[in-house]
Parts: C-alpha cells; sequence; structure tokens
C-alpha cells in the first residue's frame, strides 16, 4: 500500500513538458438548470472539446477540470486534470439545489494541487482560470468562499470569471470577483455556445502567452448582455 506521501507523476505532464494554461470550470447543474438551459450547456462544452482538440497548441497546453454542483446537493469533480487533447465533455443533467460556495473551494484547492504537480514536474504554467457559471442564488454559506476567492484573485493566483445565467444574482457572483459585479458578465438567453466559442478562443491566445505577459482576449460581444 502507498504511503499517502508518495506522490504519483502525472504521466502527461512527464510525456508533455509545454507549458499549461490550467482551466477549471465550475458548472451549476441545479434543478433550475433542467430542460434547455442544461442542453444547451451540454451542447456547449462538446464544442469546446472540438475547439480545443482543433487548435495544436492549446490541445498540448490547456489542461481542463470540471466541477459540477447542484446533483445531490453538493460539489463535485467531474473526471481528472486532463489536457484539452485529452478532454472528453461529459453528459451534465440538472437536480439539486446550488452549493455555490463548497464548489468555489472545491476549485480553489485543486487549482493549487496541479499547481503543485506542476513544480514537481518542472512544467512552467500560466495563471488559472476559475470559470464560474450560475443562473441561481447559492444555497450553502458562501460568503468565506468568495472571500478566499477574492483573495486569490487579488494575490495573482487565478484569474476569475462569473458568468451570470438568467435571473442569476450578479451582485452576489461579483462577491468572487476582485472587480466585484464588474467582473461579472450576463448570458444572453441561452448562447452557450457562443460563449464556449468565446471561451475556446481566449484559451488559445492565453495558452500561446508567456507565463506572467499580458494578453488581449477576445471580444464578449458576441454572448454577453450588455449593462442595462
Amino acid at each position: 500500500m502507498l504511503s499517502s506521501a508518495v506522490t504519483i507523476p502525472d504521466v502527461s505532464l512527464v510525456d508533455n513538458s509545454e507549458q499549461r494554461t490550467p482551466l477549471v470550470l465550475v458548472l451549476d447543474c441545479s434543478g433550475s438548470m433542467d430542460g434547455d438551459p442544461i442542453a444547451q450547456l451540454n451542447a456547449g462544452l462538446k464544442l469546446l472539446e472540438q475547439q480545443l482538440k482543433g487548435d495544436i497548441i492549446a490541445a498540448k497546453r490547456v489542461r481542463v477540470l470540471l466541477i459540477e454542483f447542484g446533483g445531490m446537493d453538493n460539489a463535485a469533480v467531474c473526471g481528472d486534470w486532463c489536457d484539452a487533447m485529452d478532454f472528453a465533455a461529459p453528459q451534465l443533467s440538472a437536480n439539486g439545489t446550488t452549493p455555490t460556495g463548497a464548489a468555489v473551494e472545491l476549485a480553489l484547492q485543486e487549482i493549487e494541487n496541479e499547481k503543485r504537480r506542476f513544480r514537481d514536474a518542472g512544467v512552467a504554467y500560466t495563471r488559472p482560470w476559475l470559470f464560474l457559471m450560475s443562473d441561481g442564488q447559492p444555497t450553502d454559506a458562501w460568503e468565506a468562499a468568495a472571500q478566499q476567492c477574492r483573495t486569490a484573485e487579488e494575490q495573482n493566483k487565478v484569474a476569475v470569471f462569473p458568468i451570470a445565467v438568467g435571473d442569476a444574482d450578479m451582485a452576489v457572483l461579483g462577491q468572487f470577483s476582485r472587480n466585484g459585479e464588474r467582473g461579472v458578465k450576463r448570458l444572453q438567453g441561452l448562447q452557450f455556445k457562443e460563449l464556449f466559442l468565446w471561451l475556446s478562443a481566449s484559451m488559445r491566445v492565453v495558452s500561446n502567452s508567456t507565463p506572467g505577459g499580458q494578453v488581449q482576449l477576445p471580444s464578449t460581444d458576441s454572448w454577453s448582455q450588455a449593462p442595462v
């Protein structure tokens, strides 16, 4: 039996020493997403998979992890961290409540664990992305997780992208970003495909950048609702 102190190296980090861009997708799969919203979300994830695999650089450099929250009223990792070339979009289903705080706490811990694996393997990485999408109010004690998320972003440990769907409270989602409500984008209708096309394009830009460098992300006009 292996000791808990023994670290098993990630084969993909041994075989592929390219720099990485970690992307953790924190997705609301609560009951209010049932029907067309979850169907469009699944279609968007499949499109993200295809777009990342279709780019020779992003396929090797983007690392993806998906965390879903809602089912069984908790947050759970869906699969393992993997390079985009190995990412297979799951078929998500909608049920349960909205434990946003637990999902974000889990995401931040997974990001730190992944960065540790990079350091152990001598792999360079750009700032990880935490992509948080929700269509409702958190149903757990989320405030501490939001503070933790803001602090991590202020310390440049992570870039946070909160996305409001439907009637989601932008003020609440803004608590997870150092930019507050100004940092939140609201999805126009159910334009998940356009959203994930933007995300894949952004990942291509970032994965081609130098760690610590500045990048110009694509416009969000194709999917985000203009402020009222």
